[in-house]
């Protein structure tokens, strides 16, 4: 039952970061926390990264925009690294409750003001990228900040789409490595990578179908409202893990 949940979550988690154009990390690393530890879910995000990455590569690679793709992945990968780095010294007690906070504040400035752009500039670009590759390899999930920057950028849906997984490519398989090398896979949780590619290459086929025929501006203020709901159930159950 519990591998069962575990694909499902992986899946959906898959699917609605396809659609929603934020990554499956904000979902699966949010949902994740109440089943595994924070190391063992940061270890699982960056190998189902890489997979899901790798298909939307294949998926979308006819509508990449290159240019962005260096602007905003090489600091989105050089600051990956040294957030992943900084996982192994920095005590994880108030992780969750930082990730709660960043999920509600992040989706409560999108759906306030959903119009709302950065200047599309190279230093915008370069900073926003850091941002979320530093989170990424911090937190887990910083694929909501890639967004944004791209946003500004007004790409087509699947230039969008295929320019964050090329981004994301760099800053996952970076990171993935160091937390392997930390020990943050239990060798109990190896067996759960076959799932995590199946579900990573179903749900970007799952999700590029259903990007096709839907409103992308529905299914984003849907994905903003569970993001909101997640991160306050998050910092609600953190704080009476640590104030009670």
């Amino acid at each position: 039952m519990e591998f069962l949940l575990f694909f499902l979550l992986t899946l959906i988690a898959e699917i609605a970061g396809t659609v929603g154009g934020f990554g499956s990390s904000v979902f699966f690393v949010s949902l994740g926390q109440f089943f595994y530890s924070f190391q063992t879910i940061l270890a699982l995000t960056g190998i189902l990264h890489v997979f899901s990455n790798t298909s939307k590569l294949i998926f979308f690679w006819k509508t990449i925009d290159w240019k962005l793709v260096l602007w905003i992945g090489l600091s989105s990968v050089i600051l990956a690294i040294v957030g992943a780095i900084l996982t192994k010294w920095i005590e994880f007690t108030y992780a969750k409750m930082l990730l709660g906070i960043f999920l509600i504040a992040l989706a409560t400035i999108l759906l306030l003001k959903p119009k709302s752009k950065i200047t599309p500039t190279l230093a915008n670009s370069v900073t926003g990228g850091a941002l979320a590759g530093f989170l990424a390899g911090f937190i887990g999930t910083g694929g909501a900040i890639r967004g944004v920057v791209l946003t500004a950028f007004s790409l087509e849906k699947n230039f969008f789409v295929g320019t964050s997984a090329a981004i994301d490519f760099g800053v996952d398989f970076s990171r993935m490595i160091i937390y392997i090398d930390n020990g943050f896979l239990a060798q109990e949780y190896v067996w759960y990578i076959p799932a995590l590619i199946v579900g990573a290459f179903l749900g970007s086929y799952l999700g590029k179908r259903i990007l096709d025929r839907i409103s992308q501006d529905t299914f984003r203020n849907i994905i903003l409202g569970l993001i909101l709901a997640i991160g306050l159930s998050l910092v609600i159950k953190e704080s009476q893990v640590l104030f009670f």
